[in-house]
């Protein structure tokens, strides 16, 4: 019924997976014994998952049938020419190099364009990114418009870039960008868009500047959806228009298969130059395997290339959106602080205002995170401090905001899975003066938020989340 209020997914479940209900005892003793990183835990003791919408989605029946067909010849298997005309489809570049999942494709290109002296400017880089990047000695800049950094502000596309910084960049330190990034949609900034327009101005100064354009295209569908529903003259469009417009300002791109390739596993670098695509595949070869596989099994190949199609579907994307933005607007609703407006595949915490008695140093996200599964085992991800307040040269600062991402994997929970992540949210954040920080007591050098540990602050636990003496 066209104007219905309710949510229907536009699929029937197929197959089940069980859930096992832990108790709060279970779930005090399985973070404690994870060092208080959620990272760490066993999937066995979360209730929902939140953690991260990559590669946990479920699949169609009709990727399922498509592994059926993968074929694993080691060269020039059919699985391969599937996969390459399907990305080729909405993205025709004229080089692309598979991948075990995009921090692959991020690693390879960046150990060819990167190096010490070098700049790469992003909207915001994300963590494996930002990551790769700095592991060459080069510097990873973030040009997020101003209203990108405000969690509050009601902007239509925060993820945009600042252009004339941008440009200020550029001719200042023209000769050490190899390359311009921009991130669609934004993950670490919110899950924010990129407008069409910003995307063409980006093209613009590239041009000017002779500086290739690449994207970070996680999850350039439902960028795509956003660009239709609100940007002016959009909407007639279809998905796969707006797809292709993006794709014709690039010069090249790195993806994960696992966000809006629909799939379990997978990536791609693809790009238009031959000499940087023959250095790419070389490395390829190294670290992958040969280049009509990359690390993929056949069927790996056939799932994406089936994903691919099933993504741009707009009775999906509808619903995908919407679905997401249902857990916003009942927190918001609630007066829990929020990233609006709502991104696509997330919603996003504001621990920094919810917690404002936590400093960043001691990481409200992290508190915030680990109350939400104590209370009602729902795994979230820190975004924020942890993940980005360490610098290469081991300093440390309060990031541009604290947050907790709360990711819902594509085609898996159901709205009642979603109405009890809203109780959750609401008993923690009534209950917010009562948590305390954290420090860390184990970290690595980089890329900390995977494995570090933490201790709380505070010397005793009430009702499962740190307080005060």
């Amino acid at each position: 019924m066209d104007g219905a209020r309710t949510i229907i997914e536009p699929f029937r479940i197929h197959a089940v997976e069980p859930i096992r209900i832990s108790t709060r005892q279970e779930r005090e003793a399985a973070i404690e014994a994870a060092g208080w990183n959620l990272f760490n835990l066993h999937a066995d003791d979360v209730l929902i998952d939140l953690l991260t919408d990559s590669g946990t989605g479920a699949m169609s029946r009709d990727q399922w049938a498509a592994i059926q067909r993968g074929d694993e010849s080691y060269a020039g298997s059919p699985s391969w020419f599937e996969f390459l005309g399907s990305v080729q489809a909405l993205w025709p570049l004229k080089h692309v190099i598979p991948t075990h999942q995009g921090r692959a494709a991020e690693k390879i290109l960046f150990s060819v364009v990167g190096g010490p002296g070098k700049a790469i400017p992003n909207n915001t880089h994300f963590d494996t990114t930002r990551a790769n990047i700095e592991y060459t000695g080069a510097e990873a800049i973030d040009l997020v418009i101003a209203e990108g950094k405000d969690p509050a502000a009601l902007h239509p596309f925060k993820g945009n870039m600042d252009v004339p910084a941008l440009e200020r960049l550029l001719a200042e330190r023209r000769a050490d960008v190899p390359v311009v990034f921009v991130t669609i949609t934004n993950n670490s900034g919110g899950g924010q868009p990129v407008s069409l327009a910003n995307l063409h101005a980006v093209r613009e100064v590239c041009d000017r500047f002779d500086v290739p354009l690449f994207f970070d295209a996680c999850r350039f569908a439902e960028n795509a959806w956003f660009i239709k529903v609100r940007e002016p003259g959009q909407a007639h469009r279809s998905i796969t228009e707006i797809v292709r417009e993006i794709a014709s300002l690039a010069d090249g791109m790195t993806m994960s298969a696992k966000k809006d390739g629909l799939a379990n596993i997978g990536g791609w670098l693809a790009v238009n130059d031959d000499r940087l695509a023959e250095q790419c595949r070389n490395l390829l070869i190294l670290t992958e395997g040969f280049p009509t596989y990359g690390g993929l099994a056949g069927r790996d190949l056939e799932a994406i290339a089936q994903g691919l199609r099933e993504v741009v579907n707009e009775d999906y994307l509808r619903y995908r959106i919407r679905s997401t933005a249902y857990l916003g607007d009942a927190l918001d609703a609630a007066g829990v602080p929020l990233v609006k407006p709502f991104g696509g595949h997330a919603i996003y915490l504001d621990a920094r205002r919810l917690l404002p008695h936590i400093s960043p140093l001691e990481y409200p996200g992290q508190a915030l995170a680990v109350a939400l599964y104590v209370e009602g085992g729902i795994r979230g991800c820190e975004i924020g401090t942890v993940m980005f307040g360490r610098h290469p040269d081991g300093s440390e600062s309060p990031a541009s905001m604290d947050l907790v991402r709360l990711a819902i994997p594509r085609r898996t929970y159901t709205q009642s899975h979603i109405d009890y992540a809203i109780e959750v949210v609401q008993v923690v954040a009534a209950r917010s003066d009562e948590l305390r920080g954290f420090r860390i007591v184990d970290e690595p050098p980089a890329l900390r938020h995977f494995t570090a540990r933490f201790e709380p602050l505070a010397s005793g636990l009430r009702d499962g989340v740190a307080t005060r003496n």
